[in-house]
């Protein structure tokens, strides 16, 4: 019996993406995010760190009476605040030498991997899910002279490629928020060293308040993120063989930040308000947590 041939279908593949729809999502966004807030502080020093500031603030800039000079002398200050943020963070990476790499996970425009360069001559990898944020960063550390050391990538904080074990320290900066907790702290795990130490500066949502308060629902709407609780940080993280040593609590130190930026008419989001309330009334708090990698 002669069995006539099948016709079949002939299709091409869609590559399969490397993130989910909703981390896509995230991509767009900061793809065509352009906020003075950000963009300006950095061009004060080529230090773009998109994140928020600690400290007591200089609020004498808030006299001068020159227009321009003092949006000038605000913005400026402002970036000290977010500078100090930084380096407070960089502080607590352990006893890293020029021979060691970092990993700065959702590194946003880069601000954080040079900081840690600067203070300890380390190598350093920083991941973004947005290719105009990577070629941003790379073009910066360029600039910098530090391109043979500071390094961004196009890639996934979740599933990065990067060898196993090939890190003394990694952190998140004000970027947990937009992944699930249990995928990142194992990613993390397997990439640094027995001993490596692990930083985060978060903010979440309180457990004593309850659940998310209105202010936490309105900050996840603007930042298209999904605020976690206290808890699950520490319930993730010992699911994954990083052991907190140090917890801090830095809400009332950035405060003042948020009270400074709500006066900069010429930086100002329309979120400051949910911020402040959050703080305020007990529903958010921001927090450092060091933990090491056993």
């Amino acid at each position: 019996m002669t069995t006539a041939p099948v016709t079949r279908k002939t299709t091409t593949s869609a590559p399969v993406p490397t993130q989910s729809r909703y981390q896509n999502s995230v991509a767009e966004y900061w793809n065509a995010e352009e906020n003075p807030v950000n963009l300006e502080l950095g061009k004060i020093d080529g230090l773009y760190h998109h994140h928020y500031g600690i400290g007591e603030a200089d609020w004498s800039v808030l006299d001068e009476t020159d227009p321009a000079l003092r949006r000038e002398r605000v913005t400026a200050e402002l970036h000290r605040l977010e500078h100090a943020q930084a380096e407070l963070l960089a502080s607590h990476l352990g006893a890293l030498t020029p021979a060691d790499r970092v990993f700065d996970a959702g590194c946003g425009r880069g601000g954080g991997s040079i900081v840690a360069n600067l203070r300890y001559g380390c190598h350093a990898d920083g991941v973004t899910i947005s290719a105009k944020q990577a070629d941003f960063a790379n073009e910066t550390a360029r600039r910098r002279e530090v391109g043979d050391k500071v390094r961004y990538h196009h890639r996934n904080m979740l599933d990065t490629g990067f060898e196993t074990g090939a890190y003394a320290a990694s952190w998140n900066n004000e970027s947990t928020m937009y992944v699930e907790l249990e995928l990142l702290f194992a990613e993390h795990a397997r990439l640094l060293r027995r001993g490596g130490r692990y930083v985060t500066i978060t903010g979440c949502y309180n457990n004593t308040y309850g659940q998310a308060s209105r202010e936490v629902s309105l900050i996840n709407a603007h930042y298209i993120c999904d605020i976690h609780p206290r808890s699950e940080y520490f319930r993730a993280m010992a699911a994954n063989r990083l052991v907190p040593v140090h917890v801090e609590d830095l809400t009332e130190a950035t405060i003042p930040y948020w009270e400074l930026r709500k006066q900069a008419d010429h930086l100002v989001t329309g979120i400051e308000d949910a911020f402040l309330t959050a703080y305020k009334n007990g529903s958010f708090q921001y927090l450092l947590i060091v933990a090491d990698r056993v």
